[in-house]
């Protein structure tokens, strides 16, 4: 559609159509500093006049714009000749053939090379850890978020085969690898502190199996599940991911899990920070016994023994930040003659064999939480009792035949401990003073905001899989995807969600306008500015 003031098609007095311009028309002029001038020009009785300098282009983008701007100075308030279209596009007016979010994907793919995980030359395993990066979805749906993205997406034979290839050519390995040789060189070849925890995953069936299990929830789910270790540094970066069975005990996967990571990179020293639910005799004595250190949580049971001597002294009161440095016994009672002196004993493997170093620190925050979540206990505890809720299995409440009551003993034994929270080690008071053992245990959140991470902004269930291999190579590209958005988020200070909001809108544009292939870049406001020069961009 050309406006008829622009373009007059003298078809009787120009043989084969030609065409003579009458008014003003574009003109694009290279500059002697290699720029791009464009000019509406009038040409009159054979000479041109320059009727309006638009600007200079640098790139094309830039010259793109100043086109379309000459374009619709020269065509307003003038009426249209409807010409025939070619290709469906009416003359003059600019296509958008393709375009890409190219920033995002250059920040994903920077990271992938900067953590060294090229090591695996697998394009359609990456565009699935990409995918699970932008927009956690099914392997199927992946090729949509691809295609959005605006790169060309893998045949979905051809991701099905990338998550064999997962097994075949050890990705875990060759990621796991690259992602020790990262936390080694970001912290000066200190690993010695190592993070450790648990959690599900669970399935859409109803089907068990060898792998896919109902085991115990925290969420009270009954779906077939698998139970997944993950160990970590001490910021939450990935280094080992592990799946079991989902009826396995917590406590039996971090013995698998530490000696796969000792024998995959030779490491003799660490540190392993686990939670209460890691601490068992066996696991403890496992542990030291391979010449590893450790600091868990301590059970409250384990309080009135190991501060027997504080409550014999000096009652139940404690000072807000208070720390007392003990001893723990690892299976046998307490020397009811340890009550004779006030001092607490100084813990040495050698003078104690039986028994661990255990530290507890009283916070007045954490006794405020606790007295709330003891008076809601008591009160469901005493509604059972009296009829008002259904029997069940309640905190605080026992049963005497079919008769219940509340357990009035425990109950006076919990409140004497609120505020108090124990930590077990074989570290000796020599190579790390109290204090330090608690703000390495408190370190332990990294790994549960990995846990966080993996489950929600990474999407790592429900699991759809049902065969093992493509269940642990589902694994692999969370546990790829959480390296590479633990980086970003480290380097950045965004969240990944906030990341991928912020880039994904960003793209790059092909456009077809006059025979001519221009590309258009997006304008990028200062706060991505910002964060994209943290990132190195």
């Amino acid at each position: 559609c050309l406006s008829v003031g622009v373009w007059v098609s003298v078809l009787g007095h120009y043989p084969q159509g030609r065409i003579r311009r009458v008014s003003p028309f574009l003109r694009k002029v290279k500059t002697a500093t290699g720029a791009t001038a464009v000019q509406i020009v009038e040409k009159r009785h054979g000479v041109r006049t320059i009727v309006e300098h638009l600007g200079s282009a640098h790139d094309e983008a830039e010259l793109a714009a100043l086109l379309r701007i000459g374009h619709d100075k020269l065509h307003a308030a003038q009426p249209a000749l409807d010409l025939p279209t070619e290709g469906g596009v009416r003359p003059g007016v600019a296509v958008i053939e393709s375009k890409r979010s190219q920033l995002l994907i250059d920040v994903v793919r920077g990271s992938w090379e900067r953590l060294g995980f090229d090591v695996v030359d697998d394009q359609a395993f990456f565009q699935l850890v990409l995918a699970r990066l932008v927009e956690p979805t099914s392997k199927l749906d992946s090729i949509r978020v691809i295609g959005e993205l605006g790169l060309i997406p893998a045949h979905r034979n051809t991701f099905t085969n990338a998550l064999r290839r997962c097994a075949d050519k050890g990705y875990r390995e060759r990621i796991a690898g690259a992602c020790f040789q990262h936390a080694w060189s970001e912290h000066g070849g200190d690993l010695s502190l190592l993070m450790y925890d648990v959690t599900t995953l669970y399935f859409e069936t109803d089907t068990e199996d060898d792998l896919r299990k109902v085991g115990f929830s925290k969420e009270r789910r009954v779906d077939p599940q698998i139970v997944v270790g993950l160990l970590v540094d001490r910021t939450g970066f990935p280094l080992e991911i592990a799946c079991f069975d989902g009826g396995k005990a917590e406590t039996k996967t971090i013995i698998p899990v530490i000696k796969a990571f000792q024998d995959r990179h030779g490491v003799a020293d660490m540190v392993i920070v686990a939670d209460a639910g890691m601490l068992s005799a066996d696991n403890l004595k496992a542990i030291d016994e391979a010449g590893l250190r450790f600091i868990v949580g301590s059970r409250m049971t384990k309080a009135p023994h190991d501060l027997a001597k504080h409550f014999h002294w000096h009652g139940n009161a404690f000072r807000d930040g208070q720390i007392i440095d003990t001893i723990t016994m690892r299976r046998t009672a307490p020397d009811p003659d340890r009550l004779k002196t006030s001092a607490e004993p100084v813990w040495d493997p050698a003078e104690h064999p039986t028994a661990w170093r255990t530290v507890w620190a009283y916070s007045h925050k954490r006794a405020v939480r606790d007295r709330h979540t003891l008076a809601a206990q008591r009160r469901r505890a005493q509604a059972v009792v009296d009829g008002d809720k259904p029997a069940k299995k309640v905190r605080f409440v026992k049963t005497t035949g079919e008769q219940a009551s509340l357990d009035e003993a425990s109950l006076k034994r919990a409140e004497t401990l609120v505020g108090l929270k124990g930590y077990v080690t074989n570290i000796t008071a020599a190579i790390m003073p109290a204090a330090e053992v608690i703000a390495s245990y408190h370190d332990l959140w990294h790994v549960e905001q990995s846990f966080r991470m993996s489950k929600s902004d990474l999407a790592a269930r429900p699991i759809y899989h049902h065969r093992k291999d493509s269940i642990e190579a589902h694994l692999t590209i969370v546990f790829t995807a959480l390296a590479i958005a633990r980086d970003l988020q480290a380097r950045s200070g965004w969240s990944l969600k906030r990341i991928v909001r912020g880039l994904r809108p960003l793209q790059h544009i092909t456009i077809q306008l006059a025979g001519q292939q221009l590309q258009a870049e997006p304008a990028i406001p200062t706060d991505i500015t910002e964060m994209l020069t943290r990132l190195g961009h």
